[in-house]
Parts: structure tokens; sequence; C-alpha cells
């Protein structure tokens, strides 16, 4: 049973990096098309192998490091960014049954809040103030976004009464979640965006001002890694949404056309808005996203509250 469960992680974590391999190829045609331009379509048949070509290629580049960098804090905080955004795809219910989380949720903000480790990590083991500076901003809007994440959740938590992903899909067999609480779906969504760096929140990794953030000091595999672990952090959080607000079982052709559609939706915005104003941006969570947030979890909970009283 345990080689079982091995192998079937093993095949989750390579069709997850696959998918990270086509997703950025996927974000490079739709910017194209979005600003009228091709997008790649040299190598392979229409490009289908560029992603294959630029792995190679940053992977067999030299590995460089600062010479006063801490360097084992350095080498390990891109690993452990990946590492954490492959741990925590074990969550999904999968209707196998390889893995039962009766705490996913939980589970799920823990492997959250320990991604925070790995780019302050980075970003102070580089021994670099711009790094530094860039490091803090990330934690600074990370854990920021959490909270809303967090209050999201614990909104949804109190309608299905469990912290069971398994349960979502049993509880919107009739009605999406998005349909019974749509504002919570947009919060959750755009707190999403902040969560994995992507505009109109890369503040984290601003290229001009902010002089590439927190990786400023990396180059080759350091950054391919910190690079894949947000991709792969993009497509466990569309999954999640898909779940969360438009169950589905994983086993049906509608539930992957959701997550694509969720991920289309990342690369449209990083096509279509701004960057957003830095000093802004904790104004919009703590006086827009955290009253919504509070008020759903307020009535959801007294609506749960009162079908208890009803049904006992």
């Amino acid at each position: 049973m345990v080689l079982v469960k091995f192998v079937s992680y093993l095949i989750l974590l390579i069709m997850v990096l696959v998918a990270v391999a086509f997703f950025t190829l996927l974000e490079r045609k739709i910017l194209g098309y979005i600003q009228v331009r091709k997008g790649p379509n040299k190598v392979g048949y229409i490009g289908l192998l560029q992603p294959f070509a630029d792995a190679v290629k940053l992977f067999t580049k030299e590995q460089t490091f600062p010479t006063l960098s801490n360097f084992i804090p350095y080498y390990l905080s891109p690993i452990f960014s990946l590492f954490i955004s492959l741990v925590i795809w074990l969550v999904m219910p999968y209707e196998t049954g390889f893995f039962s989380f009766e705490f996913g949720v939980l589970f799920f903000l823990c492997c959250m809040s320990a991604g925070v480790y790995s780019a302050m990590g980075a970003g102070w083991a580089s021994n670099s103030k711009y790094s530094l500076l860039g490091c803090l901003r990330a934690v600074a809007q990370t854990i920021s976004y959490e909270v809303s994440l967090a209050l999201i959740l614990l909104s949804l938590l109190f309608l299905v009464g469990g912290l069971d992903l398994n349960m979502f899909e049993s509880y919107q067999r009739y009605s999406w979640f998005m349909l019974v609480a749509g504002p919570l779906g947009f919060l959750w969504l755009v707190s999403c965006l902040a969560e994995s760096n992507r505009m109109p929140f890369d503040f984290a990794e601003g290229e001009s001002e902010l002089v590439s953030g927190f990786n400023t000091e990396y180059s080759g595999g350091g950054f391919a890694l910190i690079f894949m672990a947000e991709y792969a952090s993009i497509l466990f959080l569309s999954t999640l949404f898909s779940i969360l607000f438009l169950g589905s079982s994983l086993v049906s052709v509608s539930f992957y056309l959701k997550v694509v559609f969720i991920c289309f939706l990342f690369v449209w915005v990083r096509g279509s808005l701004p960057r957003y104003r830095y000093d802004k941006l904790m104004y919009l969570t703590w006086k827009t996203f955290l009253p919504i947030s509070l008020n759903y979890c307020l009535f959801f909970s007294g609506v749960s509250i009162l079908c208890y009283v009803i049904l006992v």
C-alpha cells in the first residue's frame, strides 16, 4: 500500500511539472495575442517544445552565487519553495483515495504559510540590500492576503461543516458556492493573485523599479526553481478555486475546463491591468477584503446554527 501511494504521488508530481511547462507556453501565447504579436512558434510544432528548451537552457547554465552570501540558506530556499508547492497537491480530493485528509484545509493553510520562509530566506541569504527589501515586501504582502484567504475559507467551512475538501463536491451537487457567495469568489481570486505574486500585485518581482525583488541574485537553476514554484502554486490555486466555488469531481472533464479557465484569468489579468500602487496594497486588504469576508463569515455561521437548530 505504501508503494502504491509513493508511485501515485510520483506520477502526480510528474504531471504537475509537465503542466507547469505547458502553462508557461500558454501564458506566453496568450500574452502574445493580447499584445498583438506572435508568441513562441519556432521550437517544435507551433512552439510546443519551447518550455523544454527553456528548462534545458536554465538548468545547464553555470551556477553562480554571491561571494558574501550565506550559501546554505541561499542554495536551499528555491528547493524548499518548489518542495512546498508540490507537497501541497496532496490535499486534492482524489476519487481513488490514495491520500485522505480529514483536515485538508488546515494542511493547505500550513503549506501556504510555510512558503513565506522560502521567500524570506532567499532574500536574506543573498546579503544584498535589494534582495532584502524585496523579500520584506513579498513577506508583508503574502501574510496580509493570507488573512483574507483564511477568513474566506472559514466562511465556506461554516457551510460544509468540516475541513475535508471532499465535502465541497457533495455540497455543490445542485448549486455552486459561486452562485451563493459570488463576492467571496471574487475576493478569493484577487487574494490568490496577491498570494502568488501575480499582476497587478507583483511587487515582489517588479522588474524595473524593484530590481526583481527577492530573487535578484538568482540565475540559472535557482531562478528556474523559484519560477516553477510560482507556476505550480498558480495551478494549485486555480484547482482549489474550482473545488471550492465551482464544485465538481476531479474525474470529470468539466472540472479541468474550469481549471484551465481560471488559469486563463490569471494570464488575462497580467496582460490587461497595470501594477497596483504599493501604498494602496494594505488599504485594499484591511479596508475592503476584511470587512466583506468577516460579514460573510458571521452570516454563514448564523445560517449554519439556524439550520442545526431547525433540524435538531
